[in-house]
């Protein structure tokens, strides 16, 4: 995000006063829209991955049968053998790596892909809680939505490249630049996580803060689960 998590609080919490009163927002519809979309992503992910491990089988089974013939042949015949053989063998031996490779691209693909569902997951969570809070003001509500909105469009963008990255394996892309953009992807969704959850944390404490009894303050645990 553009600005840090706590400038948007610092800015939350000055304009509080400044919000017109209205209806409070409805559930925001980009997160129904990237929750599809991180489907889509899961689903890719995991035929590829399906494709892949066929292939590691088919060439695992190769190799065994290259190993048993060599096994059979006999002792004054195996150099020769080998020799012949020995390109293709190490065909086989390099696209066994190479697929074992991209396996484990896909995998540490899935797990990025993974951690942003939990985001849209605690984005719902969070949101449906503060919706149930009259502790905030409808305006208030309006700009929670507004800061939802941003880390809910960063997290469209992480979405857009892991899909760029699964399509990678089919065109010609470096080692080298496809880990560096599953790295940045990475790196780009624990920032919009770790976003997330302080600016829900702030918002936690900030009801907390306006309890006006001790009855009212357990009731805000309770709903947020504050231990």
């Amino acid at each position: 995000m553009k600005r840090s998590i706590k400038m948007t609080v610092l800015v939350f919490v000055a304009s509080i006063v400044l919000f017109p009163t209205r209806q409070a927002v409805a559930q925001i519809p980009v997160a129904d829209v990237i929750a599809g979309a991180i489907k889509r992503v899961i689903k890719a992910v995991d035929l590829q991955i399906q494709r892949q491990q066929n292939k590691v089988i088919w060439l695992q089974n190769a190799q065994k049968t290259l190993e048993n013939t060599m096994s059979k042949l006999k002792l004054d015949e195996i150099t020769g053998w080998v020799e012949k053989q020995k390109t293709l063998y190490q065909d086989y031996y390099d696209e066994l790596w190479k697929v074992k490779a991209i396996i484990a691209y896909y995998q540490r693909i899935r797990d990025i892909v993974d951690k942003q569902v939990r985001l849209v997951r605690e984005y719902q969570r969070a949101w449906g809680l503060l919706r149930q809070d009259d502790h905030f003001n409808p305006g208030e509500i309006d700009y929670m939505g507004k800061v939802y909105s941003g880390i809910l469009s960063e997290t469209g963008k992480n979405i857009d490249q892991m899909m760029m990255i699964v399509n990678s394996f089919q065109t010609q892309m470096s080692d080298a630049k496809r880990m560096e953009l599953i790295n940045q992807a990475a790196d780009q969704i624990d920032q919009n996580y770790s976003d997330l959850k302080e600016f829900n944390r702030q918002n936690m404490l900030l009801s907390l803060q306006r309890a006006k009894s001790a009855n009212d303050a357990a009731a805000i645990r309770q709903l947020y689960n504050i231990q």
